[in-house]
């Protein structure tokens, strides 16, 4: 077992796990933050994509114990159904989603994608997209949200 100590979605806990215990399994198990899915197994699919120290993370490569003293954002600590972050707003108003099982890793993705500063057009956005799958859509409403939720992130800075 090892103790360890994180930040996630702003609030401290502290844990005692095991040392092979994968970070998407303790976040969905032991804290109960379902919104991070499995869905490959792999790493490629990106359905298990959370933000660790500012960056996105396939949570199904890190251990848990890498995460000790880190500071971790899941979809649940991106916006709530009564504040939805930017992004969000832009999949639901976009039609970003169908079964909506790739889009909490799409979104941090996403938001991800933006505020590094990458480029809107089509091919770049799916260039930046990359490492998340998503099984149901022909990406193009998916393309077209991270437009419209660039805009409006960029709206809600001034």
């Amino acid at each position: 077992m090892h103790k360890i100590t994180m930040t996630s979605n702003g609030q401290t806990i502290t844990d005692s796990i095991s040392d092979d215990m994968l970070l998407v399994t303790y976040l969905r198990e032991v804290k109960g933050l379902t919104g991070t899915h499995i869905g490959c197994d792999t790493s490629q699919c990106g359905a298990c994509v959370i933000r660790v120290n500012g960056q996105s993370v396939k949570s199904c490569t890190m251990l848990a114990v890498q995460a000790d003293a880190a500071e971790l954002t899941t979809i649940e600590g991106v916006g709530d159904k009564d504040n939805l972050h930017p992004m969000q707003l832009a999949f639901k108003q976009a039609h970003g989603l169908q079964c909506g099982y790739c889009t909490p890793g799409m979104v941090i993705s996403a938001i991800d994608y933006v505020e590094a500063g990458g480029a809107l057009d089509d091919m770049s956005i799916r260039d930046g997209l990359e490492g998340n799958i998503c099984r149901c859509t022909g990406y193009h409403n998916i393309i077209k949200a991270v437009q419209i939720g660039a805009k409006m992130m960029q709206d809600a800075k001034r």
